[in-house]
């Protein structure tokens, strides 16, 4: 039987019990009061009599946990499962991020659920770092290594609130290395390969392709770009970059407003230049578009095509992860880059039409002219033509 006891010049309570494998313990309860010493003490010898027993499941012990917590604090223990403490989260983050951002944070939460499958729907304090190494695997199958580390990175930081908010003690996630990334070596298109890709593409991704070259600009930026990010009057193109979150009023090449004029205006300022483009953003991130790219790299000949067959065939599926030899949307913007040097333009010209932040603090004092800008715009070779 259970027993408390209170040592010499000792402020807390002392219980006595027999543990799980038959020796006496005498722990402190933390507790001054008797009561309350007392009722942590039954717990404890509760806990100890099921697991002599071999009946202490995982559920029964949080169970003690829980029933001593409410004891000693007057309140129930804070708890939550994974998939409710991830949409809490969300629904917090859909306020503090960017759309673009807020979209990839989304993805990852919910890849990491279907994974999870049953277990995301017990206590949160459960996952462990198997199921995160065994999450991390499964996604390495699928994309670059780069995107698993940012998918590392977003849940850690999950998993710091939810240790924040005291449903865990421990945040499992930097237990778990980042994996090995693969650098690409992006380079530029030759001209050659532009006027393919153009042949291939439909209406909304021959714009993204055009706005990509003739601006520099990365592929979620353009891909929520809207009538309101056009100034018909000044002939600019108006935006706010997602990155770095900075501001720029790029001229539009000839061959871009020519395009531009061949698009149907929304009614309102709000509508996008691209709506599905702008909808599978939205819906499903700059992963999905990137996707998208690569099957026009594909029917290009820019790269190398794999069958859904032959996935299958090696057990990844459809998702498998596909290489491009260097080549990807952002290669765009080192086009661009190319481009404007080979057409004489100088660096600092050049590094204010793509926005580079290198050398930041010169472009403080230094003021590139809108003119200088448009020259360098038109400038660039027509690929249109």
């Amino acid at each position: 039987m259970a027993s408390i006891h209170k040592q010499a010049n000792r402020p807390y309570w002392y219980c006595a019990f027999y543990q799980p494998y038959g020796t006496r313990a005498l722990k402190s309860t933390k507790k001054t009061k008797r009561s309350d010493a007392m009722a942590i003490c039954v717990e404890w010898e509760r806990a100890a009599k099921i697991g002599r027993e071999g009946r202490l499941s995982e559920n029964q012990a949080r169970q003690v946990v829980a029933d001593i917590f409410m004891r000693a604090n007057a309140t129930t223990l804070p708890t939550s499962t994974t998939k409710e403490f991830l949409a809490t989260w969300l629904s917090r983050k859909s306020l503090e991020l960017a759309e673009s951002s807020f979209v990839e944070y989304k993805r990852i939460a919910a890849q990491f659920l279907k994974y999870l499958g049953k277990k995301a729907e017990r206590p949160i304090d459960t996952i462990n770092a198997a199921d995160i190494i065994g999450w991390r695997a499964d996604l390495s199958e699928r994309v670059a290594g780069g995107t698993v580390n940012k998918g590392l990175k977003i849940l850690r930081g999950a998993w710091r609130q939810a240790q924040k908010e005291q449903l865990l003690r421990e945040n499992v996630f930097p237990a778990v290395d980042f994996v090995k990334e693969t650098k690409s070596h992006r380079r530029a298109f030759t001209i050659g390969e532009l006027h393919n890709i153009l042949n291939v593409c439909d209406v909304e991704w021959r714009g993204m392709v055009l706005f990509g070259l003739y601006t520099g600009q990365r592929l979620g930026d353009l891909a929520g770009l809207t009538w309101d990010n056009i100034d018909a009057v000044s002939g600019e193109l108006r935006i706010i970059t997602g990155k770095t979150d900075r501001p720029m009023a790029l001229p539009l090449a000839q061959p871009l407003a020519a395009y531009i004029a061949t698009l149907p205006a929304g009614d309102q300022p709000g509508t996008p230049l691209f709506p599905g483009i702008s909808c599978t953003m939205k819906a499903s991130g700059s992963g999905t578009l990137s996707r998208q790219f690569y099957d026009i790299l594909a029917t290009a000949g820019l790269a190398k095509a794999k069958s859904h067959k032959v996935a299958k065939d090696k057990g990844k599926g459809r998702d498998t992860r596909r290489t491009t030899g260097g080549l990807s949307f952002h290669c765009l913007r080192h086009t661009a880059t190319s481009l404007l040097k080979n057409a004489g333009v100088s660096d600092a010209v050049a590094m204010e039409i793509i926005g580079h932040d290198t050398e930041a603090i010169s472009r403080v004092y230094t003021h590139i002219e809108k003119g200088a800008l448009r020259k360098a715009m038109n400038a660039m070779p027509d690929i249109t033509a």
